[in-house]
């Protein structure tokens, strides 16, 4: 798989990085602090699915 870390991962010492691999159906997301951890596999429809609905509700602060 090809990982690629989120723009949007931030942290002083980069301790608090997404990073995210797209297959043909699936987008796959791990914790680049433990890349040989678990990784959550999510059918690419249902990712953008939740990417449109955060970008229309966005929370404060966070």
């Amino acid at each position: 798989m090809n990982w690629r870390k989120s723009t949007y991962s931030s942290g002083g010492d980069g301790d608090t990085c997404v990073e995210i691999a797209e297959s043909d159906t699936h987008i796959a997301i791990r914790d680049s602090k433990a890349p040989t951890r678990a990784t959550l596999s999510i059918p690419a429809p249902s990712f953008t699915a939740f990417v449109e609905g955060v970008k229309r509700h966005p929370r404060p602060g966070v």
